[in-house]
């Protein structure tokens, strides 16, 4: 019974929840675990916040598996907690974990969302004009499929229209992903075409910076919290980022 949360823990549990939920699409489950004592918040100090949350939608269709964050040694307004809240008093830092899935990132890919965002983009995808073949044309994706097939990888395989002739173009190529020097994006390297041939240059640049925008931790940024990636795991299936989260509040109802 020790572990229990007291009254005052379930009651500021509950308002980051809710906090937290009211800036996401959809919520399968989410959890705020605050441990402290009622001396220590009194005084100010917060020994630790846990959240953890599963099937958290952000901006449309952009998709989280999992997200798991760790905070120490927090330091808040004392005042704060009569009003249900946890008001800090210094920013603080904080360990994250982000699973996305394979489904997940296949979902934004080919969301309407991404595709307007692609629209608002010239540099993006939707009604590029690229070199094909050494010729000068406009493209719009039909189809983008996105696969974890393991060893490290990445895999797309696409379709793209090719509006002056109506005809559908494939693209198909694997990849390394890696952190970008800010930590804020994954953009893909060491691009393979296996048994098909490079048909454009600027196409397949075209696909890996649609990605790395999918992929750009800034998506998935909350009020008063951001990401910064310091580790990429990549199974079959699923891509696990190990960020530093910056915290600046928590929100809450």
């Amino acid at each position: 019974m020790a572990d229990s949360p007291g009254l005052g823990e379930q009651a500021l549990n509950k308002a980051a929840e809710i906090g937290l939920s009211s800036q996401l699409d959809e919520v399968e489950n989410l959890d705020v675990d605050i441990k402290t004592d009622p001396l220590k918040l009194v005084q100010g100090q917060v020994d630790a916040v846990t959240i953890e949350g599963e099937g958290l939608v952000m901006q449309k269709d952009l998709r989280m598996e999992e997200l798991k964050m760790q905070m120490t040694n927090i330091a808040i307004n004392p005042l704060s907690v009569a009003f249900g809240k946890i008001e800090l008093t210094k920013p603080t830092e904080a360990n994250a974990q982000v699973v996305l899935t394979e489904a997940d990132i296949n979902r934004a890919f080919n969301s309407e969302y991404v595709r307007c965002l692609r629209r608002a983009t010239p540099t993006q995808l939707q009604s590029q004009k690229i070199h094909v073949n050494g010729q000068l044309r406009t493209i719009e994706p039909q189809n983008v499929e996105f696969r974890l097939p393991g060893d490290g990888k990445v895999a797309l395989n696409a379709s793209m229209k090719l509006v002056e002739t109506g005809k559908n173009q494939q693209v198909a190529f694997s990849a390394v992903p890696r952190i970008s020097g800010n930590g804020k994006t994954v953009t893909l390297e060491n691009v393979e075409y296996g048994e098909s041939e490079e048909i454009s240059p600027e196409l397949t640049k075209a696909l890996i910076d649609q990605t790395s925008e999918i992929l750009n931790l800034s998506n998935f940024d909350l009020d008063g919290i951001s990401l910064q990636v310091n580790q990429l795991k990549v199974e079959v299936g699923k891509l696990t980022l190990q960020a530093e989260a910056y915290v600046e509040k928590i929100p809450s109802a």
